[in-house]
């Protein structure tokens, strides 16, 4: 019974894939977004010193993105708390890889951003993602969801195609009426884990609209069934976490 379901599911994505093709080629490819994560599993006693650093690093940001190296950038905390993982992070993006190692210089060149205490005693990850769905508006603080999921091996190109056909459009309709900041997917620039992560993230400005983002989607995957399989179908369901943040502050164009 289970050989058979994922073999009829497995059926239904090629047909369900098959279809939107048309629609998509008619859609101009967005230019790829290049964004840098840095995050901290930082000791709780110096959470207040951390978000300090991150306010400190403001105006250099500020004036990266008026003078056109970075798009945006932002900071958050974690509402989740699991031993050994990250409480804190912060982002960058820009429309090169070049623009980031350049922010990251400028940074760099300012020792009493990357040298403080609470730095010192965290244990710290760093992320190069790319992406090339996405949308979004200026914001300046709210919720911060991020969904990490493992697809199966060749099965991105499948899940763009299915995403950009069926969740967009919904998400798109979200951040024009102002319900959400910004949506997108992210994969690895530079692979420092598994080949076929992506992060899925929803930027809401406040908890009520965050309940209003999460029910358009889930209606929109319950209003058809067969997307919903689609999408499972992708995925391995053990590479699947989730996690929600407090967005400190974001800022850009």
């Amino acid at each position: 019974m289970f050989k058979k379901s994922v073999v009829g599911t497995g059926l239904l994505l090629v047909s369900l894939v098959g279809m939107l093709l048309p629609a998509m080629a008619q859609e101009a490819a967005k230019p790829t977004v290049y964004t840098y994560v840095s995050e901290w599993s930082v000791p709780r006693a110096q959470w207040g010193e951390m978000e300090k650093n991150a306010d400190a690093e403001r105006p250099l940001l500020d004036k990266l993105v008026a003078d056109g190296t970075i798009t945006g950038y932002g900071s958050y905390s974690y509402l989740i708390h699991t031993e050994g993982e990250p409480t804190h992070g912060t982002w960058f993006s820009a429309s090169s890889e070049g623009n980031l190692l350049k922010t990251l210089e400028a940074i760099y060149a300012q020792p009493q951003l990357v040298t403080n205490s609470a730095q010192a005693a965290s244990k710290h990850w760093d992320h190069l993602f790319q992406s090339t769905i996405y949308n979004g508006r200026p914001g300046k603080g709210g919720y911060l969801t991020i969904s990490r999921w493992q697809l199966k091996p060749g099965q991105m190109r499948s899940y763009n195609q299915l995403t950009k056909a069926t969740l967009n459009p919904v998400l798109d309709k979200l951040v024009a009426d102002g319900t959400i900041t910004a949506y997108g997917t992210d994969t690895d620039d530079y692979h420092t884990g598994p080949m076929g992560v992506i992060w899925e993230y929803i930027i809401a400005p406040d908890a009520a609209s965050l309940d209003k983002a999460n029910k358009a989607i889930e209606d929109t995957l319950n209003s058809t069934p067969a997307v919903g399989d689609a999408f499972r179908a992708m995925f391995e369901i053990e590479g699947h976490r989730d996690n929600i943040a407090r967005l400190r502050f974001m800022g850009g164009k």
